[in-house]
């Protein structure tokens, strides 16, 4: 079993940068795709789909939305068990909740943490 705990996600104002962080517990950290998804709120009161940020190989591989690129950057330390993602030039359409994701298809296995909040404070 493995468990995901995302952290740094706040408040920010436009143009600021925040890290989020995803530690990761359970066997076997390296092997698998990690991703950083977000869901943000919509006009009236539901959640819009989640979106794919971002991802990271094993080996260093990565992936963006293009939505973010340029502006994210995503990161892992395999000696940690912990994905990084580094928001810059935040955008209010950034605000959503980010989660973290760990995904290994040779075993079936796929992995959700509970989330971090990012909101725009403008």
């Amino acid at each position: 079993q493995v468990q995901l705990v995302e952290s740094g996600g706040g408040l920010v104002q436009p143009g600021g940068s925040l890290r989020l962080s995803c530690a990761v517990s359970g066997s076997g950290f390296s092997p698998y795709v990690m991703g950083w998804y977000r869901q943000a709120p919509g006009k009236e009161r539901e959640w819009l789909e989640r979106e794919l940020v971002a991802t990271i190989t094993e080996s260093g591989s990565t992936t963006y939305a293009d939505s973010v690129k340029g502006r994210f950057t995503i990161s892992r330390d395999n000696a940690k068990n912990t994905v990084y993602l580094r928001m810059d030039s935040l955008k209010p359409e950034d605000t959503a909740v980010y989660s973290c994701n760990a995904n290994r298809p040779s075993i079936n296995a796929d992995y959700w943490g509970q989330g971090t909040q990012v909101t725009d404070s403008s």
